[in-house]
């Protein structure tokens, strides 16, 4: 196993005081509660929030130390339970019956087995390519046509979400940046801190300013100033933590502002399928803690454009 970099402790150290700080403010908050004893929809947001990173942190913790093979497990583990969570909200037809069982037992085992054996190129295009159209292929030879496209598509945007965006956060301990080697857990550091935080930035500048809703039929709480001012101020948190990355200030604004952006969009593409299919939470992972998807929609459409950009700009060409 390869030594954690010293910064990891750093950086976890401030990511805990940081969590201790927000859970003592979100605590005393919670405290004070409106003229008819209800809780303001913000606070109850930030302890939702603060809930699934503290679990989120230990679970991290606890694998960065055992090394790239654990953390490689711990997602595809959580791909499987996103997996599941969207598929619940699908339209299913028992013609559909080895589609799913593809999914689960072949695609998504597949995915992060080419991660772990850093096979890159069979990453990249199994997912959109080779699974995409083995599912169609799957369900047709039943000659069950009624509603075949929407089955199919749904069955693929899910693999889509669940399976191949996501596994593009563990896959950025593979990147090999010339002097970064042993450091790209700060890499994963870096965008959960960047996309969680441009979040709960978008919908603070939207509580406070927030005048124009992007789309008030999903939200009206977020508003396109909001928007670009949780990006910008995103940004401001990616220059602070640029310490993390191989980036430099400019670059690092730039990053934040992008992932930002990029997640906030994501966020309310998710809202719009659980508004279309009449749910609150795409799962229950515990009381009040909602699902997989819940906990990670920001980050699973930020994870592939961060994996990218830094992989084009910055891995090392030899």
């Amino acid at each position: 196993m390869n030594p954690v970099s010293p910064d990891l402790w750093q950086a976890l150290g401030w990511v805990t005081a940081i969590l201790v700080v927000v859970s003592l403010i979100t605590t005393a908050l919670s405290a004070r509660r409106d003229v008819n004893g209800d809780l303001n929809p913000v606070v109850d947001n930030l302890k939702a929030r603060m809930r699934g990173w503290w679990i989120m942190l230990a679970l991290l913790v606890s694998v960065f130390v055992t090394g790239k093979g654990a953390v490689v497990i711990l997602f595809a583990i959580v791909s499987m339970g996103a997996l599941r969570e969207f598929l619940t909200l699908t339209t299913r037809h028992k013609a559909d019956h080895w589609a799913f069982v593809a999914s689960f037992f072949v695609i998504l085992p597949v995915q992060y087995l080419a991660l772990y054996l850093d096979w890159y190129g069979f990453f990249a295009v199994f997912v959109p390519v080779y699974a995409f159209l083995l599912l169609p292929m799957l369900s047709v030879v039943r000659g069950r046509t009624n509603r075949f496209l929407a089955r199919v598509a749904e069955t693929q945007w899910a693999l889509m979400v669940a399976v191949f965006c996501l596994s593009h956060v563990p896959a950025l301990l593979f990147l090999k940046i010339d002097g970064f080697e042993n450091a790209n857990f700060l890499l994963m550091v870096f965008l959960v801190l960047v996309v969680q935080s441009g979040d709960l930035l978008q919908h603070l500048w939207s509580a406070c300013i927030g005048q124009r809703a992007i789309a008030p039929d999903i939200s009206k709480s977020r508003t396109w100033e909001g928007f670009l001012g949780g990006a910008a101020s995103a940004g401001i948190v990616a220059v602070l933590l640029s310490w993390l990355t191989p980036f430099g200030i400019v670059h690092a604004f730039v990053m934040g502002v992008v992932l930002a952006a990029v997640g906030g969009m994501g966020r309310m593409v998710m809202a719009a399928i659980k508004q279309d299919r009449g749910v609150r939470d795409w799962g229950h992972m515990s009381d009040g803690q909602g699902g997989f998807v819940d906990r990670l929609d920001s980050v699973i459409f930020a994870a592939p454009v961060f994996f990218h950009l830094t992989r084009f700009f910055w891995q090392s060409m030899g």
